[in-house]
Order: C-alpha cells, then structure tokens, then sequence
C-alpha cells in the first residue's frame, strides 16, 4: 500500500471509520457468494489460513474463528446479514482488539463489482490490517476463480 494511501488512512481514521473500496470484473452475485460461502474466504483471502464458523453461509448470529499465519486467531460473531442488498457486519477480536468490520457489494457501472469495507476500532489495528483487507478486497472482485482445497468452485465443501 503507497504511503500517501496510508496518510489519508491515518488523517480519515482519526476523524471516524477507515474505508476501502476495489472494484473488479467479477459479477455482483458471484462477489457476494464469495462473501456468504465462509469456506471460501481463504480463497480469495490469502491472509486467512483457515475458517471455522457454525454456519457454512453468512447468517447474523454466526459465531466462529479465523486462522492467520505465525498462529494468530481470532473470534468473530456476525453481527448483521442483508443478503438481497449485499451487505453484512461482523465483529473480530483476537486478544484485547476488536474491530467491526461492514462490508458491501455493489454493481459497477459498465460491469463487475465495487465492493468496499468499512472498518471501526483502534487506529493501529486498522492500519495494521488495512493493507491486507485492500489486497483480499481487490482479489474478491478480480479472481476469474477460485482455487481452494476441499472447496468445488460449483458444489461447495
């Protein structure tokens, strides 16, 4: 992530939320599915080793872990779910921080999907993570298809 990139980051997260946006040739749906099947996140979300959830699709109430590298894990509940609009929110912590997460898909005019996240907590877990979040976001909507082990791109786990 450019350093004028993490300024605007830095002065936007001290007046509220630190946003990201990315915009892709994926479809709006298939960007969705992405989202609302858990097992795929670390398919398009390379920082995420592995998911654990109680649910295998997006669903409020939804408690579970995700995995990283060198053994960092975190909690997570999904706090709302707004599937005909795309959108959903969830709350990660992993040891004292918690952050809330919003994230949404769009339709982008002339084609694919504008997808964007929304991210409230403490301001050096939000730089920490946000270089992350923008390469995961741009993989979402530019990954003509997902490879993931004990995932079938068309039938699911």
């Amino acid at each position: 992530m450019p350093l004028p990139l993490l300024h605007r980051l830095r002065r936007r997260a001290g007046a509220g939320p630190v946003v990201l946006r990315a915009r892709g040739p994926v479809d709006p749906a298939t960007a969705w599915q992405r989202y609302d099947r858990v097992a795929l996140w670390p398919a398009w979300s390379p920082h995420l080793l592995r998911v654990r959830c109680d649910h295998a699709t997006l669903t409020a109430g939804a408690r579970g872990r995700v995995h990283g590298p060198l053994g960092v894990t975190a909690r997570f509940v999904v706090l709302a779910v707004d599937a005909p609009g795309r959108r959903w929110t969830w709350r990660v912590t992993s040891g004292p921080l918690t952050v809330v997460l919003e994230h949404g898909v769009d339709a982008a005019a002339g084609g694919g999907a504008r997808t964007w996240l929304r991210m409230e907590g403490p301001l050096p877990a939000l730089l920490g993570y946000a270089p992350l979040a923008w390469w995961s976001l741009h993989r979402l909507v530019t990954l003509p298809a997902l490879r993931h082990p004990g995932v079938d791109p068309v039938t699911g786990p």
